[in-house]
């Protein structure tokens, strides 16, 4: 017999030889077969709404620990508030514990900082001798830098350039007015002379060179000549390199040095820093002092940052910085310590403006004064802070039981249709909002006082659901003012305080080992077990669909064979 020959075909595709779409089947068996998964998928997605909800209950439950852990405080009832009767002459606060009381303050003195001040005219002179032709004013040692630009002498304008010399400016004044006033320099006093031969009026109002003020040259009240500077002219310049900084007293050592200000090294390169630069360097150091430079006077003067009687300690340890500012050198102008009496005492002293326990003997008082005069001082209990604390305490206990009734709530509209939380009937978390109604609102048994219920605060319940109120807060008041030990004792008893209770029952709810802990830990297993079962009936899904694949394609296989051999025999025979 002739054999029959196929052409090549791909078999796999569906009804090719059948005309039969068995894939389509394929699919929708597959699909039937992965009904136990969307169950257990929706059953996930349960379970993980459970673990949110838990999981927002035990942020809330942490939150009201917390709460609960603030009125757990013994600080929380020693709280103290101070109030002053004058508060121009002092301002108060108390620490926890301090002595509550009255207290009549009486300042007769301030206080006031010690300081160094260093030498005068520790600026050299502008020039060594009289002589200023080669003295450029941009070079100078004025405590200002000359600007350029105009000024007026007897109604003629002078133009002034920083490139000029002293002696440029003595010439073009002159020429400026027909030789009526020259100008000199004497090195002796170091001061500029201008002399007139009649009147003599300097500057007007629209000058714009500083000349005639940094060279300290004013007016005199005849209106005549001569004007001499104010004072001397050599300053120290701030702004330049040490080693130009025009000192009187050339800086030695070397260009790195050190010296110490009480105790606290500064060190110093006179070609790289700036006078400006060690100033802020000790002021920024913990030497306990404020440098700065006296410009009218030509000095460096060390203020304490402190007041008081105290004295400074100063030393240079290599190059001579303090030496040539005039500081090693300088008088040190004792401070003055504040002298106060209270309650009509004793006089007392303290180095600064502020009364601390150390000078007044009173325990957690502190006093700043701002000026003498008398004040009363009172300590009291901060009751303020106590009420703020059980408010929070009243908040954060509605916000939770708020918070857990709407997660375990089941509600029935007007149609009858339940509509149930995620955690309906869920009796764990029913469990903890009863528990914390009955040790919030219980009887508070053990204690030596009358106070035994919230109640008795002015603390209730409407009856209605979980949630308390202040409803009459002269009640907490009162208690406050007239039985705080009571309302310590309340809260606090380290066996049965009710925030002590609060605290020991919610760590057996959010501590590392706590019901919420586990509920959460449990519903992740959970969650991780049905990826697993999913994963395992995928497998078992595909496994199924392939044997179904291989058998329709075999079935092609052979319907395509009988139609090639229908196909030859109607050829042949047909």
């Amino acid at each position: 017999m002739e054999t029959v020959e196929m052409a090549s075909v791909d078999l796999s595709l569906s009804g090719l030889a059948s005309g039969f779409d068995w894939k389509s089947v394929v699919e929708q068996l597959t699909q039937l077969e992965r009904t136990p998964q969307t169950r257990r998928r929706a059953e996930q997605d349960a379970t993980s709404l459970r673990a949110s909800a838990y999981k927002s209950i035990q942020t809330q439950v942490s939150n009201l620990r917390a709460r609960s852990e603030a009125l757990n405080s013994t600080d929380l009832f020693n709280a103290r508030a101070a109030n002053t009767s004058d508060s121009a002459v002092a301002t108060a606060t108390a620490g926890t514990g301090a002595a509550v009381g009255s207290y009549a303050l009486n300042v007769t003195k301030l206080s006031k900082a010690a300081a160094q001040q260093g030498s005068v005219n520790v600026g050299s002179a502008l020039s060594a001798g009289d002589d200023v032709s080669g003295l450029v004013l941009k070079d100078a040692g004025f405590s200002t830098a000359i600007s350029a630009g105009n000024i007026t002498v007897n109604g003629r304008s002078v133009a002034i350039a920083e490139t000029d010399t002293l002696q440029d400016v003595f010439d073009k004044i002159s020429t400026a007015t027909f030789g009526e006033v020259t100008g000199s320099y004497s090195s002796d006093n170091d001061q500029i002379t201008l002399n007139s031969t009649g009147p003599l009026i300097l500057g007007s109002g629209t000058d714009t060179s500083n000349f005639l003020q940094v060279a300290k040259l004013y007016n005199t009240v005849s209106g005549n000549g001569p004007v001499t500077s104010a004072t001397k002219l050599g300053s120290v310049r701030q702004n330049t390199a040490l080693d130009s900084a025009n000192f009187a007293t050339p800086l030695t050592g070397g260009s790195a040095g050190k010296f110490k200000v009480n105790g606290v090294e500064i060190s110093f390169d006179t070609a790289a820093d700036k006078v400006s630069d060690v100033l802020k360097r000790i002021n920024d150091s913990g030497a306990g002092v404020m440098a700065g430079y006296d410009v009218v006077n030509d000095r460096f003067i060390l203020t304490n940052k402190k007041g008081g009687d105290v004295g400074m300690a100063l030393e240079d340890v290599s190059g001579n910085f303090l030496a040539a500012t005039g500081l090693a050198s300088g008088t040190l102008a004792r401070g003055q310590d504040m002298t106060y009496t209270i309650n009509d005492g004793p006089s007392l002293t303290a180095r600064g403006n502020t009364i601390t326990e150390e000078s007044s003997g009173i325990p957690g008082l502190t006093v700043n004064v701002v000026k003498a005069g008398t004040a009363t001082i009172g300590v009291s209990s901060d009751s303020a802070r106590i009420k703020s604390a059980i408010n929070d305490f009243i908040a954060e206990y509605n916000s939770t039981q708020t918070l857990i009734d709407s997660r375990t709530a089941s509600t029935i509209d007007s149609s009858g249709k339940v509509s149930s939380s995620v955690l309906a009937g869920d009796s764990d978390a029913g469990d903890i909002a009863g528990r914390l109604r009955r040790l919030s609102y219980g009887d508070v048994e053990g204690l030596s006082g009358t106070l035994n219920r919230l109640e008795k605060l002015g603390i209730t319940t409407n009856g209605q659901d979980n949630k308390i109120s202040l409803s009459d807060p002269g009640k907490l008041d009162a208690a406050l003012a007239t039985n705080l030990s009571d309302v310590r004792d309340f809260f606090t008893n380290s066996t049965t305080g009710l925030a002590t209770k609060l605290v020991k029952y919610m760590d057996t709810m959010v501590g590392d080992d706590g019901l919420l802990i586990k509920k959460q830990k449990l519903f992740t297993d959970q969650s991780t077990s049905v990826d697993k079962q999913v994963a395992d009936q995928e497998r078992m899904v595909q496994v199924r669909r392939q044997q179904l694949i291989d058998g329709f394609v075999a079935m092609e296989t052979a319907q395509s064979k009988s139609n090639a051999q229908l196909s030859y025999l109607q050829k042949n025979f047909g």
